[in-house]
C-alpha cells in the first residue's frame, strides 16, 4: 500500500532477562525506566535475546561445544524490550503497531499502561494505536516465559507429541524450538521480526487478492480475477470505484468498475497472457500489478503486487498397488510437473536470523537445480523474501501449515485459533504464484494412526474441518492436502508402503536396500540419508579434545540435536546411525576423523544420487523431495550442505543429478544393467552422443546417439552384468545446445540470480554409477574421486 506512511521501531532496544524466581518479587515493569534498572543491555529488533547476551558477554557461543546444554536454564526467563520514540500524527490516517513476528507470549504496555496481549508468534500482530501519544512515547514488550506459560494448557490423554514438545500441543510456537532432531533445543523468545507504526487511511482495502480462474497456453488467454474488501464506513457506496491494472513486458490489462458493495470481485479476460511456469517449464513471468481505490476520482489507497498467472491441480489417489495403479502429481497450467526439490526446514536456530541467510541459500536452491521446496510443517512460515525469490525462480512451494508429529486438540477454543491462524497465513501468502500446495501438517496423521490405539486421522477435525475451510473460503485456486504423508479412508485400511505420498525414511541401512528401491509410492515428500561435516567445518563448533572418537562423545552428541548426552535420549542414535553406514558401504568404520569423514560423505553423496536417480528412470515415480539443503546450526545431519556453508560431496552429486539432461543406470535385472536418459529440460527432443567407461580399465563398454523427447525416460542400451561385479561406470555425454543458456553444472535456471554467471555453449554433461554390493574400498573410492571430481574433492578433504 504505497500511501501508508510507516514508521520503524526496529534497531536498538532496551533489554533485560529475568528469571521467574526473582521476576516474582518484582513489581511488574511496564515501563521504560523500570526495564532499563533491571540490569539490562541493548537489545537489537529483529532479535533473539540470546544473541544480545553473547554479544554482551553474558554467555558463551550456544553453537559450541556442549553450551548448548546451558541454555536450558533460560528457559524460564522472562525478557522485556522497552524503547522510546517519537510520534507525529497525520490528518486522515489512524495508527496502529504492527508486529511482524513477537516469540511467542506477551503483553505489551504503551505509556506505562497495557496495550494488548499475543500468544502467536507465527502471525502477524495488528494493534491500535490511537493511545500514541504526539511527541514522546515508551513501548515495552514483556516476553513470558513459553515452558512456564505453556502448563497452563489444558492436555488430554489422547493428545501427544514427541519426547520434548509436549509445550507446542496448544501454544503456538515452532516445535522445532523446543527440540527436534534436526534442531537444538533452544527455547528463544524475542521480537523476531520487524516492528513499526503504520497510518492507514481511514478509507482503504481490507484485502486484494487477484487469482487466476483458468489459462490456455496455446492461445495465450488467462482468466483472472480480482477479490476486494474496502473499508468505507457509512458513506455512500456510488462515491467510490476501483482500477486494476497489470503490466508484464508487452502484456497489459485494465478494468474499472464502481463499488456496489465494500467487498465484490472483478473478472478480466486476458490476451497474449504471459504465464508463471516451473523452473525448467518456461518462465516464470511476473505481471506488476496495482489495483487503487478511488472517491470521486481522488485516489484513497493504491495496492501494488507482483504476481503470476497459472493454474495448479493435484492429481492423487490414497493409495497404490505392485502395479503401480495409483497416482500423485502436480499439474500446472495443464501440464504435467516432475517434482526434484528438497525440504525447506528451519534456516537458522535463531529465527531472527533468518532472513539474512535467505539470499545465500537461494543461491545454492538454484545452482544445485531444483524445481521445488516443502516448507516443512515443524518450521515458522518463512520470510516474505524466501518467497519472493521463488516466484521469480520458478520454485514451487508445498506449504505446510505449522504443526508437525503430534496429536493435537480438538476442541473448539483450539480450533478457533487455528483457524484464525491459518486465515492470517492464506491471506499473507496467497498472492505468491510459487505455492503450489496447502498441506495440513508434517506426520500428523501417522501420528494417530501409529500411536497403538486403532485411531483413524480421518477423525481430525483440525485437517478434516479448521484448514480445508480456510482454504476453501480465502483460497480456491489451490489444493489442500490434510496431511504429508495423507493417511485418507482407503489408506488407513492397508499398511503404510501403499500410500501414494509417502515419507521413505525406513531402516536407513544401504541406501540399495529392497525398502528404498522396491517402494511403491508415486512421490517421495523427505527421503534422505546421513552424512558428517568436514573436519575443517567441524573444528568449528567441537572443542579440539573432543574432535575424536565419536564414540562416548558428548559434543558430538550435542550436535547430532540431542538435548541429552546418555545412552536412552530419543536422538541419541543419530551419530552412531551415521557410523552403521559407513561400514554398510564400506565394511569397516574408519579409525581417524578425515577417513571417517570422508566415508561418510560419500555413503550420503551415494545414497541421495540413488534416491533422485532411481525416481527419475521409474515411469510411475513423480517427484521426490529430498532431505535436506541445508543446516539451521553446526550438526552432524542429512543436510548436504552445512550451517557455515561448507558443501558436502552429496550436494555436488545431486546437483548432478537433477540436471535438465540425465544418463544413468537403472538398477540391474535379468543379467544386465540398463543405461536409461531422462529429459526434463522443457525444450523439446534432444540428440546427445555418449559414452561409458569402466573406472578401473578405462574400457569403453557403450557408446552412441540417441534421442531424448521432452519430459520422457527411456532406455538406450544395455550392458551384460553380474552382481557379483564390483564396478564404477562414468557415464559422458554430449548434445548440441538446447534453446536458452545452461549453467556450467547444466542445471537451466528459469531466471538468474544476480550473482550467477550463465554461460552459453555445447551441453555436455558427467555422471557415474556404483554397481555392485558392498562393501566397497575406501581406498579405491578415493582414487576415483581424486580422478574424476578433482575439484570437489580437494575443496572439501583437503
Amino acid at each position: 500500500m504505497d500511501n501508508i506512511i510507516h514508521q520503524s521501531l526496529d534497531g536498538t532496544w532496551k533489554l533485560a532477562v529475568i528469571h521467574q524466581a526473582d521476576f516474582v518479587t518484582m513489581e511488574l515493569p511496564t515501563t521504560y525506566a523500570a526495564v532499563t534498572a533491571a540490569s539490562s543491555i541493548d537489545g537489537t529488533v529483529p532479535g533473539n535475546f540470546e544473541i544480545d547476551l553473547e554479544k554482551a558477554g553474558k554467555i558463551p557461543d550456544p553453537f559450541f561445544g556442549a553450551n548448548m546444554l546451558d541454555m536450558f536454564k533460560y528457559e524460564d526467563c522472562h525478557v522485556l524490550y522497552a524503547r522510546r520514540f517519537s510520534y507525529s500524527p497525520r490528518a486522515g490516517t489512524s495508527p496502529e503497531f504492527v508486529f511482524e513476528g513477537i516469540d511467542t507470549i506477551a503483553d505489551i504496555y504503551l505509556n506505562g499502561a497495557f496495550l494488548a496481549h499475543t500468544d502467536n508468534m507465527y502471525v502477524t500482530h495488528r494493534i491500535d494505536g490511537s493511545a500514541i501519544r504526539e511527541g514522546e512515547n515508551e513501548i515495552v514488550v514483556h516476553i513470558l516465559p513459553a515452558c512456564i506459560e505453556a502448563r497452563k494448557n489444558a492436555v488430554s490423554a489422547g493428545n501427544g507429541h514427541l519426547a520434548y514438545n509436549y509445550e507446542c500441543l496448544r501454544l503456538r510456537k515452532a516445535p522445532s524450538m523446543f527440540g527436534w532432531d534436526i534442531t537444538p533445543r533452544l527455547v528463544s523468545a524475542g521480537i523476531y521480526r520487524s516492528a513499526g507504526i503504520y497510518r492507514r487511511p481511514a478509507e482503504s482495502f481490507k484485502q486484494c487478492y487477484l487469482m487466476t480462474a483458468a489459462v490456455d497456453p496455446v492461445r495465450k488467454t488467462a482468466q483472472v480475477e480480482l477479490f476486494y474488501e474496502t473499508a468505507i464506513g457509512d458513506n455512500p457506496v456510488s462515491d467510490y470505484s476501483i482500477t486494476v491494472k497489470g503490466k508484464c513486458g508487452p502484456s497489459e490489462f485494465s478494468r474499472s468498475t464502481r463499488l456496489w458493495f465494500p467487498t465484490g470481485k472483478l473478472r478480466l479476460d486476458i490476451k497474449d497472457a504471459e504465464l508463471w511456469w516451473p523452473r525448467g517449464y518456461g518462465k516464470p513471468k511476473l505481471y506488476d500489478i496495482e489495483v487503487t481505490l478511488e472517491k470521486n476520482g481522488q485516489v484513497l489507497e493504491s495496492y501494488q503486487c507482483k504476481t503470476g498467472l497459472r493454474t495448479v491441480k493435484l492429481i492423487r489417489t490414497g493409495t497404490t498397488d505392485i502395479s503401480h495403479n495409483g497416482a500423485f502429481h502436480f499439474v500446472v497450467n495443464g501440464r504435467k510437473v516432475f517434482v526434484m526439490g528438497t525440504n525447506w526446514v528451519p534456516v537458522d536456530a535463531y529465527h531472527s536470523r533468518d532472513k539474512e541467510r535467505i539470499p545465500a541459500i537461494m543461491e545454492l536452491l538454484n545452482d544445485i537445480g531444483c524445481n521445488a521446496v516443502r516448507c516443512w510443517g515443524g518450521n515458522i512460515y518463512e520470510d516474505p523474501l524466501f518467497y519472493q525469490y521463488c516466484d521469480e525462480m520458478g520454485i514451487m512451494v508445498w506449504q505446510d501449515f505449522a504443526m508437525a508429529c503430534a496429536v493435537h486438540p480438538t476442541d473448539n477454543d483450539f480450533k478457533g485459533v487455528m483457524y484464525r491462524e491459518a486465515v492470517q497465513v492464506i491471506r499473507l501468502l496467497r498472492q505468491h504464484p510459487s505455492i503450489v500446495l496447502w498441506s495440513g501438517d508434517n506426520e500428523c496423521d501417522q501420528s494417530i494412526a501409529g500411536d497403538g490405539y486403532g485411531r483413524n486421522p480421518n477423525l481430525n477435525r483440525l485437517t478434516r474441518e479448521v484448514y480445508p475451510d480456510a482454504v476453501y473460503n480465502e483460497d480456491p485456486t489451490r489444493p489442500f492436502l490434510p496431511s504429508s504423508p495423507h493417511i485418507d479412508e482407503e489408506a488407513a485400511k492397508l499398511p503404510g508402503e501403499y500410500l501414494s505420498e509417502n515419507h521413505l525414511w525406513g531402516p536407513r541401512d544401504y541406501f540399495k536396500s529392497e525398502f528404498y528401491k522396491g517402494s511403491l509410492s508415486h512421490f517421495a515428500s523427505e527421503m534422505g540419508y546421513h552424512g558428517s561435516v568436514s573436519v575443517k567445518s567441524m573444528r568449528r563448533f567441537i572443542s579440539p579434545d573432543k574432535l575424536w572418537p565419536w564414540q562416548d562423545n558428548d559434543e558430538w552428541l550435542v550436535h547430532a540435536a540431542s538435548p541429552e548426552t546418555g545412552r536412552d535420549g530419543p536422538y541419541v542414535y543419530r551419530i552412531e546411525l551415521m557410523a552403521k553406514q559407513i561400514r554398510e558401504l564400506f565394511g569397516v568404520i574408519p579409525d581417524d576423523p578425515e577417513d571417517f569423514v570422508l566415508a561418510s560423505q560419500i555413503s550420503q553423496a551415494e545414497a541421495k544420487k540413488f534416491f533422485v536417480e532411481l525416481f527419475r528412470v521409474q515411469s510411475y515415480r513423480s517427484g521426490i523431495i529430498w532431505w535436506n539443503l541445508i543446516d539451521g546450526w553446526p550438526q552432524f545431519s542429512d543436510a548436504v550442505v552445512d550451517y557455515n556453508f561448507y558443501k558436502k560431496l552429496a550436494y555436488y552429486y545431486l546437483r548432478q543429478s537433477q540436471r535438465p539432461l540425465i544418463l544413468t543406470f537403472a538398477e540391474p535385472r535379468d543379467w544386465k544393467l540398463r543405461l536409461c536418459a531422462s529429459n526434463l529440460c522443457g525444450t523439446g527432443p534432444l540428440e546427445f552422443s555418449y559414452r561409458v567407461r569402466d573406472f578401473a580399465s578405462g574400457e569403453t563398454v557403450l557408446s552412441g546417439t540417441g534421442t531424448c523427447s521432452d519430459q520422457e525416460t527411456f532406455e538406450l542400451a544395455a550392458l551384460p552384468y553380474s552382481q557379483g561385479e564390483k564396478k564404477i561406470y562414468l557415464i559422458e555425454w554430449e548434445s548440441l545446445a538446447f534453446p536458452g543458456v545452461a549453467l556450467p553444472n547444466g542445471a537451466f535456471p528459469s531466471v538468474a540470480l544476480p550473482s550467477v554467471a550463465l554461460p552459453s555453449g555445447t551441453y555436455s554433461g558427467k555422471n557415474h554409477y556404483l554397481a555392485g554390493n558392498p562393501p566397497f574400498e575406501l581406498a579405491f573410492y578415493r582414487d576415483f574421486l581424486k580422478e574424476t571430481y578433482g575439484d570437489w574433492y580437494r575443496e572439501i578433504f583437503e
